[in-house]
């Protein structure tokens, strides 16, 4: 699972390491800028799961939805099977966007 940072944080995270880092060359890292770094990147992770588990209930509702318009292709009449047809395509072309997300944002 991949930490979800916002612009502020990604900011703020990277003036704290380069703060922190010419502090640890002088042997003195003032330990606030340390819990400061530590939230920011607990809140990152909390967010990072939040999310990994809304594309998760996601995929679910997609996968259900191909499922559906795949069974409304089989039973669908001569005259609707075009339209039946682009909507089962639809649906898995979703499923498989948010499947790509998910590795994505397991990498």
């Amino acid at each position: 699972m991949k930490a979800s940072y916002t612009p502020a944080e990604k900011r703020e995270r990277a003036w704290l390491l380069l703060r922190t880092s010419k502090q640890a060359v002088a042997d003195a890292v003032d330990p606030r800028l340390v819990k400061r770094l530590d939230r920011i990147e607990q809140q990152a992770a909390e967010r990072g799961q939040r999310e990994y588990e809304s594309l998760h209930r996601r995929l679910e509702v997609a996968k259900d939805t191909a499922a559906d318009a795949r069974a409304a292709e089989r039973t669908a009449p001569r005259a609707d099977k075009g339209a039946a047809r682009h909507a089962t395509r639809e649906a898995n072309k979703q499923v498989a966007r948010i499947e790509n997300e998910l590795h994505r944002h397991c990498r």
